[in-house]
């Protein structure tokens, strides 16, 4: 089971997210709050294993939050995925330096909800595909001045096959996209992915990502 905190200021979209979540018999919501500044102390009275974080909120805003919980909960104790109506390049750029572990719109279907927050409690990241071209826009906006050689040396250990899954995921696509387009199922573009990952030390899809940038391997 998946112990959930919901944090959002509005009480439908609570309501709504809830409902949402009902959909998987995994997910247990073990509670929700409309304030940032009562996240820590919720966190140190009930056990959660994921907290889904909006960004605009009063008191402190999401980013501010994810930041503190880290102060407390390291990213493989505690997970956090920011929910967001706004897929700004500085707003999904701040949550994932905070310690963000994922980041969906609000606009995202129950089904892809579901398979984010399965994605993110497996260890790997959830990206809206708004918010990874809001990613990508930052990257190929300010690109870095000088190729990060450590970084480049890490994707020689990538096959041919699984360097071109790379550079097409940094270029926004999504597994079935890229498998659509290599002729291979979603669940080899996946597993060629989480290979890559694991050679070139990216903890997500989105430092992948970004890394993938850094080393000049621009698509």
């Amino acid at each position: 089971m998946t112990r959930i905190l919901i944090v959002d200021d509005q009480d439908d979209m609570r309501a709504g997210i809830r409902t949402m979540l009902a959909l998987d018999p995994s997910l247990v919501v073990a509670g929700d709050l409309s304030d940032g500044l009562q996240v820590l102390p919720f966190l140190r009275d009930h056990p959660v294993d994921l907290v889904l974080m909006d960004i605009r909120m009063p008191g402190i805003d999401g980013v501010e939050a994810t930041r503190r919980i880290r102060k407390e909960h390291p990213p493989e104790e505690l997970r956090v995925i920011v929910l967001t109506t706004f897929d700004q390049d500085d707003i999904v750029l701040a949550a994932l330096r905070a310690g963000a572990n994922g980041f969906l719109s609000k606009t995202v279907s129950p089904a892809e909800l579901v398979a984010g927050i399965s994605e993110v409690v497996r260890g790997g990241g959830a990206l809206s595909a708004a918010a990874t071209a809001a990613l990508i826009g930052h990257m190929t906006d300010s690109p870095p001045p000088v190729i990060d050689r450590e970084l480049l040396r890490r994707f020689d250990a990538l096959t041919p096959r699984e360097r071109d899954v790379v550079v097409l995921v940094a270029s926004g696509l999504g597994n079935d996209e890229i498998a659509a387009q290599m002729s291979v199922s979603p669940f080899t573009v996946k597993t060629h992915a989480v290979r890559a990952m694991t050679k070139v030390g990216a903890r997500d899809r989105a430092q992948l990502v970004s890394f993938t940038f850094r080393a000049g391997l621009y698509p």
